[in-house]
């Protein structure tokens, strides 16, 4: 939500920013399990059969070798089964890390972390957070997470998609300058076709409920009875997940930036809900951009906050007419790639590089430079994964029509977003039809959750978490933190909301109730 986003690679970029910039996409934000032991058993469809059990796999450790591996992290691989209805069947291989705590007469348990996506790398995730948060859990924690199927280390899949398709402004379905979706129909039908063509059976293995089945083997090879953890964006549905199908597995539970779990609609409904997102969060940059202080950094965009909004959409209209040539041939500077670069750029607190590119989006004699997100197509395999987990969880509607109807509506209400959260996807075109049910979370199990959020996130806005903090009912507590932005835990600087996790996870206490924490 990450769906992590739908998607991206750039040309010159290394390999971690492409992946940073593609858990960005469709993210935004993306998700489905199964129901728990105390919990109503999720319904699978008509003649499914429930999983069986996996035999429990030995972890073969040894010292990362990625490029930024922390002093100590470990890595190995995990063999899960392909399909858990046949558990003796063929296995695909997850890449897992881990962090040692260095303090075992105080140790309490393992905290897994849990990445965003659908498409982000844990292992990635844990090397990026892993000396923060060990710092936080004062050594008391193992630190582990893994890569999701079809993500980094773990076995892939490829929908052998054309490069121009692989763009995030095209597997994002933003609508042409008139609105019109004819476009993204076709290209959206074109990436369904591809991806049932080449995608395999790993990519139909691409599953929130396999993402959770996973990370239950995970916790039986490291031989845990229970799991704390710690999930954001998409990684909160996931967590979600599993605590509603294996709530005696689940000890300290950290849900950081959620979306609506709403099970008839789950990654369509996060999509959607950008608009409102981005909408709440742009009054941050315009802030921003109007204070006296960008003047000599040369990046004062406006004499008030109140003039950012109609100069932006006004330089997104002249590049709808009149795209730029860039700093990157043959990817010219249009109307749509600026839109996806302030939501891109709205996830963090980085608005100086947005900045540049509207000024140099002004000037005839400048070569605007593109935010990396924009700048070329993302790996086949990213793109791929990031499609297949949410079109794989949950139907979705295949009436273009109705699309169109949806994007001349959400367009008007919400300009910065131009229609593009819903629109038509490759889902509404997919051959393999989901084969379980979504499920529905509940209040069911034990309080035991404790949910951050911030008040103006762009991918997983406020309204949306509230659905979340409604459906798990008194199993959690929500510290609301008045900041901007994606991720909020070590994320947003935020003193009070990092005290009241922290606080969580090493002692186990929460607020009473629902909490503030002020900017």
């Amino acid at each position: 939500m990450g769906p992590r986003g739908v998607v991206h690679k750039h040309g010159a970029m290394p390999t971690n920013r492409r992946r940073k910039a593609a858990a960005v996409a469709l993210s935004t934000v993306a998700v489905a399990a199964l129901a728990g032991a105390t919990a109503p058993q999720a319904t699978a469809l008509a003649g499914a059969t429930a999983p069986r059990a996996a035999a429990v796999p030995v972890l073969d450790w040894h010292d990362c070798t990625h490029r930024g591996a922390l002093p100590g992290q470990q890595c190995a691989t995990l063999p899960v089964p392909l399909d858990y209805h046949d558990p003796g069947g063929r296995r695909l291989g997850l890449a897992v890390t881990r962090l040692r705590g260095d303090r075992p007469q105080a140790r309490r348990g393992t905290l897994l972390v849990i990445p965003g996506g659908p498409g982000s790398s844990g292992v990635q995730r844990l090397t990026s957070k892993g000396e923060a948060l060990a710092r936080e859990m004062a050594g008391a924690y193992d630190l582990v997470s893994l890569d999701p199927r079809g993500v980094g280390g773990s076995t892939t899949a490829s929908c052998g998609l054309a490069e121009e398709d692989r763009h995030l402004v095209t597997l994002r379905s933003w609508p042409g300058p008139d609105g019109s979706v004819a476009e993204n129909a076709a290209r959206s039908r074109r990436v369904a076709e591809a991806c049932a063509e080449h995608g395999g059976p790993e990519l139909r293995s691409f599953t929130t409920a396999n993402e959770v089945r996973d990370i239950d083997l995970l916790r039986q090879a490291l031989g845990e009875r229970k799991l704390s953890a710690w999930g954001t964006s998409y990684g909160t549905y996931v967590g979600a997940q599993y605590a509603q199908r294996f709530p005696q597995h689940t000890d300290r539970w950290v849900l950081d930036s959620s979306g609506d779990p709403d099970p008839s609609r789950v990654a369509r409904g996060w999509l959607a809900n950008m608009s409102v997102g981005a909408d709440d969060r742009f009054p941050d940059f315009a802030a921003w951009a109007a204070d006296p202080a960008r003047d000599a950094e040369g990046l004062r965009l406006a004499a008030r906050p109140e003039d950012v909004r109609p100069l932006f959409l006004k330089v997104a209209a002249e590049l709808d007419r009149a795209p730029r040539q860039s700093n990157v041939p043959g990817v010219p500077l249009t109307g749509t790639r600026l839109r996806q670069a302030l939501q891109t750029t709205l996830y963090g607190n980085s608005f100086a590089p947005l900045a540049r590119l509207l000024l140099a989006a002004q000037d005839p004699a400048a070569a605007p430079v593109l935010t990396p997100d924009v700048s070329g197509p993302m790996p086949d395999t990213d793109a791929s994964v990031t499609v297949g987990v949410i079109c794989n969880d949950v139907s979705w509607p295949g009436d273009v029509a109705a699309y169109e109807r949806a994007v001349a509506a959400d367009r008007t209400a919400h300009p910065l977003t131009a229609g593009m959260p819903v629109n038509i996807t490759p889902c509404a075109f997919w051959k393999d039809r989901p084969t379980e049910q979504p499920t529905r979370i509940t209040a069911n199990g034990p309080s035991n959750i404790l949910m951050i959020q911030n008040l103006r996130d762009p991918s997983t806005p406020y309204a949306g978490a509230l659905k979340m903090r409604e459906a798990l009912g008194a199993r959690a507590r929500l510290v609301t933190v008045d900041q901007g932005g994606h991720g909020s835990y070590l994320g947003t600087g935020n003193a009070c909301g990092d005290r009241a996790v922290t606080r969580f996870l090493t002692t186990g206490q929460r607020p009473r109730g629902d909490t503030y924490c002020g900017s």
